[in-house]
């Protein structure tokens, strides 16, 4: 088992409730259960703004039937966002989060903010020291609006800042190249992974000799998850990559089960025939699935790479194929993004698990699952995050994941090969009029 270090995050959460108040007499900043619904805008200095839904509650209760307010917004500081604050001037203001309450509706009308401005609230965060312990900004009601104290709209807001140590992981190389993994710590750079990228064709005495323990990966697995059968038309099939520890150990894979398969008159994978990806970690003796990941390319302007990864519930040997939504969004094809895995909030205006009204410890189940049945606390709060580049350009995923889910060397090689396969996907769901780079083609495409 490596040694793993810690990359330090920070995490500010803001939850928001909205009281009605009790007024004689109507006033225009009283917010009324029957009225338009309310929602925020939270900024915190050059980080994107969140927005939140602000629910209801109805007089002299603090919570409806006891129940925690989910997260509205989740704000990640890196250990160099920290320093340069902590470096600034001690005559400088203290940075402060900043929210805007509004009436009515999200969304735009002719290019306005369809909401109307309730108010503003200011909270100044100190966060010397936030790195090593929670604290509370702040826990109460406040009031928001120039009318009187007993006509103006309140609301419970909750800041907090909470330790988020995470491991950071570089990959050397494009994933394709087979490249070296390194820990990232500060200015410390240590390998800790190597990757092996290679075919698995149906043509068993061309299989790649890099993946040795292939042949332990159960036909049923294969058969229950994917297809790899042959299949008229454009089609980019077999890729595989194995993540190996330094003693040379396979720790984790990621195999393309299902083709990426041009759609009928079209150049593009279309979110109803999705290629997916099988990410397997060792037990046993052999492989077991631990998720599956599903990406085509989405139609429209946004021009995108469509995902969705879910989990596979263990299932001592069972071949169901169903599991649990963890993750559903869309990448820029152009310009790259980042695919993440948060349970705790909203993440720049995309929420995960793919529910939004699924609580945090209960991920969507995309089968017929009774909650008894997997243990859906497992993954809470921020689970992991991976950079990628848009499609032509030179990718090197960065891979945070955090401490808290990360037990031994396969659970972090784990998220590694997810990363590697998110990447690739950039590139299988590349227009099938534009040609591939020679590693990702097989030696039959080149001659062709």
């Amino acid at each position: 088992m490596i040694q793993l270090s810690l990359s330090l995050r920070v995490v500010v959460v803001v939850v928001t409730a909205a009281v009605v108040p009790v007024a004689s007499k109507p006033a225009r900043s009283v917010v009324h259960p029957s009225s338009s619904p309310c929602f925020c805008k939270i900024k915190f200095k050059k980080l994107p703004v969140q927005t939140a839904v602000v629910p209801f509650i109805q007089p002299n209760n603090q919570f409806p039937d006891g129940q925690v307010p989910s997260t509205a917004a989740t704000f990640h500081l890196s250990k160099f966002d920290l320093d340069k604050l902590a470096g600034k001037s001690l005559f400088a203001s203290k940075p402060c989060l900043k929210i805007s309450i509004y009436s009515g509706r999200r969304g735009t009308t002719c290019g306005v903010d369809s909401g109307r401005l309730l108010g503003k609230v200011s909270v100044p965060l100190d966060l010397a020291g936030t790195e090593t312990r929670a604290t509370v900004f702040h826990n109460g009601w406040i009031s928001v609006g120039k009318e009187s104290k007993d006509s103006c709209a309140q609301f419970h807001l909750n800041v907090k800042a909470e330790p988020d140590p995470r491991f950071v992981f570089q990959f050397d190389g494009e994933p394709e190249c087979s490249p070296q993994v390194f820990q990232i710590q500060g200015n410390i750079r240590q390998p800790v992974f190597t990757c092996k990228f290679s075919f698995r064709t149906g043509d068993r005495a061309q299989r790649s000799r890099s993946l040795p323990t292939e042949s332990s990966i159960s036909r049923g697995w294969l058969s229950s998850f994917g297809s790899e059968r042959e299949r008229p038309g454009k089609e980019r099939k077999g890729w595989s990559i194995t993540v190996h520890d330094l003693s040379g150990s396979p720790v984790a894979a990621a195999s393309m089960v299902t083709p990426f398969v041009a759609s009928p008159g079209s150049d593009r994978v279309s979110r109803s025939n999705p290629g997916s990806w099988l990410i397997l970690r060792p037990g046993d003796g052999t492989w077991k699935p631990w998720g599956r990941l599903e990406a085509w390319r989405e139609r429209g302007g946004s021009d995108g790479l469509g995902y969705r990864f879910e989990l596979i519930p263990d299932t001592n040997g069972g071949m169901s194929a169903a599991g649990i939504v963890l993750a559903e969004s869309a990448l820029n094809m152009n310009k790259g993004g980042k695919f993440v895995i948060d349970l705790g909030g909203s993440s720049n205006g995309r929420s995960t698990p793919a529910n939004p009204t699924s609580p945090a410890c209960s991920p969507r189940s995309s089968g017929d699952y009774g909650y008894g049945l997997w243990p859906y606390c497992v993954y809470r709060g921020f689970v992991m995050g991976a950079s990628v580049e848009g499609e032509g350009k030179c990718s090197k995923p960065r891979v945070e994941v955090s401490v808290q889910h990360v037990n031994c060397t396969e659970d972090a090689a784990a998220f590694v090969a997810l990363a590697a396969a998110i990447d690739l996907s950039m590139d299988a769901c590349r227009l099938f009029s534009q040609k591939l780079r020679k590693e990702l083609c097989q030696p039959l495409d080149l001659v062709a």
